[in-house]
């Protein structure tokens, strides 16, 4: 009977050890792997080596130069030379991580019949209407004209000349070194047409070190897909002016031909408002000598800030807004004028915002009050105002007057108000911002989610960064094949793919969990399975460490 109970007791404590061990093996073959499988953090793969590269990426700019040369250029030994080709690169030298070269291919060619007699006319507007800008002439490249020495088309003072198109016409020159000297002057030219030191240090203003050279660089606006435009007039004394204007016609006369063609740089919104009671906010100084108020200089920034508040134009805007306020000054403060750092009166009498817009003083007529009873009717001078606007806003666009060679004649821009040179030469900066942007978009990125483990990495997140990746090196491609438009819409698409990227919502939903939650959150769960199993295992082996050391009987 004992003999029975003992066996019995045996055979529960083997179920009950064979019971323990099932659970833990349970609990460690299936249940750890699968809480390790549901609790951990989805982290799809990146590029991360293809970013690092994007540091010591290497942009090469090539602009296409085409040479076309008339008959007594050059030397007849040179011209049996003819076609052939020629390279010049430098480095631009900038303080930026990304090297930079400007590749000018220069392709020399003999002139055809047709352009032989344009380039043989009276004057260089009727060699322009004849030399017809061919279709197939590709945005950043460029056509060079190389005429007599002793030609009557450009002023004998004059060495070479630059067309509203992407035309110039150079003098040559009979020397045996030719095409050397022609060469040089080529260069010069082509420079001031596409790329220049001065046009890539504005581009790069945001990324480059903080010092003079690119603190004068930062009025341009940064690049983006689109830009909106207000026109506002400000009417502070609606009592003693009754303000009148045609913005829409100036719009459709004036801005929209400029913009349109602008196109190629985004897309543009206009629209105009009138704001009645708004004061700049700053009281101006009273001039007995002149019977006239000024505005200094150093309270211009002070005027910007009032005004602001009353416009609400950036507030539910997704792109870039520029500011154009026409301001009719109050009776009690005309006529009013902006004086500049000498104390001198500004002659638009006007003045711009890096990136915000610009704003325009407009004084009624003194002999207005004369003859009328108030409020006094103004019909405002558009022409006037507008040439000051898009003045103001090829400022702003980062379209300045190019820094010509010695001796070169520059032309008058097209009824349009933009030459289309001076569009390629927006492309090729815009072009590099978007490029240096997207690298410094990505490479913080890359270190941001190398440092915090936490961050869940999506499928479609890893999706754009691949993309950007691609879209940055496409366009170092193109930019070194000279294939301008298609560079930069390539450089537009690694910026909205890597900000795409950067600022997903889903990178920062584990951001911001400490290992101490963590811990917070799985005690309670496990601490109860946990210890009876472990406790178990101890026991199962400690008995069968016992039973290994107990002495067998031997008969």
């Amino acid at each position: 009977m004992a003999a029975a109970g003992a066996a019995a007791t045996d055979l529960e404590v083997a179920r009950g050890k064979r019971a323990a061990l099932f659970f833990a093996a349970v609990a460690i073959v299936l249940g750890l792997p699968l809480w390790w499988k549901t609790t951990e953090t989805y982290r799809a793969s990146l590029p991360y080596s293809q970013i690092s590269g994007l540091n010591a990426l290497q942009l090469r700019l090539m602009v296409p130069v085409t040479v076309v040369f008339t008959r007594e250029s050059v030397p007849l030994d040179d011209q049996e030379k003819l076609p052939f080709t020629v390279v010049h690169e430098r480095e631009i030298p900038l303080k930026y991580k990304m090297k930079i070269k400007c590749r000018f291919q220069k392709a020399y060619r003999r002139a055809l019949d047709h352009e032989e007699e344009a380039l043989s006319s009276g004057s260089m507007q009727e060699a322009e209407a004849m030399l017809d800008e061919p279709q197939e002439q590709a945005e950043g490249s460029l056509t060079m004209y190389v005429i007599s020495e002793h030609s009557s088309l450009l002023p004998q003072d004059m060495m070479s000349y630059i067309g509203p198109k992407r035309t110039a016409v150079v003098r040559g020159i009979m020397h045996r070194e030719a095409f050397n000297i022609i060469g040089r002057r080529i260069v010069q030219v082509a420079q001031a047409m596409s790329l220049t030191e001065d046009v890539l240090a504005a581009a790069l203003a945001d990324h480059l070190p903080e010092d003079k050279w690119s603190a004068e660089k930062r009025r341009p606006l940064k690049s983006s897909l689109g830009y909106e435009i207000t026109f506002s007039l400000l009417n502070p004394d609606p009592k003693s002016h009754d303000v009148h204007w045609d913005i829409e016609g100036a719009v459709r006369r004036y801005v929209q031909p400029f913009l349109n063609a602008l196109s190629a740089a985004g897309n543009f919104s206009v629209d105009s408002q009138i704001l009645y009671y708004a004061v700049l906010g700053v009281n101006p100084r009273f001039d007995s000598a002149s019977s006239s108020y000024y505005l200094d200089m150093h309270n211009l920034p002070h005027v910007i800030n009032p005004v602001e508040s009353r416009l609400g134009s950036s507030a539910a805007s997704l792109y870039p807004v520029l500011n154009f306020l026409l301001y009719v000054p109050e009776l009690a403060h005309s006529p009013l004028y902006i004086q500049d750092k000498d104390g001198a009166p500004v002659a638009t009498n006007a003045f711009h915002s890096p990136r915000w817009g610009g704003i325009m003083v407009y004084n009624v007529d003194s002999k207005t009050y004369n003859a009328s009873v108030l409020p006094v009717r103004v019909e405002v001078d558009m022409v006037r105002v507008m040439e000051v606007f898009l003045a103001q806003l090829r400022l702003l666009f980062g379209i300045a007057q190019p820094q010509v060679p010695p001796k070169c004649l520059l032309s008058g821009p097209k009824s349009e108000g933009l030459m289309t040179w001076e569009l390629d030469r927006l492309l090729w900066a815009r072009s590099v911002e978007n490029l240096a942007t997207a690298t410094t978009t990505l490479t913080s990125l890359a270190q941001l989610l190398g440092k915090i483990s936490n961050i869940v990495i999506k499928d479609d997140v890893a999706s754009e960064v691949y993309r950007a990746v691609a879209a940055v090196q496409k366009s170092a491609e193109e930019l070194a094949s000279g294939h301008l438009a298609s560079a930069f819409v390539a450089s537009q698409e690694a910026v909205t793919s890597s900000e795409l990227a950067f600022f997903d919502p889903s990178l920062l939903h584990l951001l911001y969990f400490p290992d101490d939650q963590k811990f917070a959150i799985y005690i309670p769960l496990f601490l109860p399975m946990a210890v009876p199993i472990l406790l178990s295992l101890v026991k199962i082996f400690l008995e069968t460490r016992k039973s290994w050391k107990k002495p067998q009987k031997t008969d």
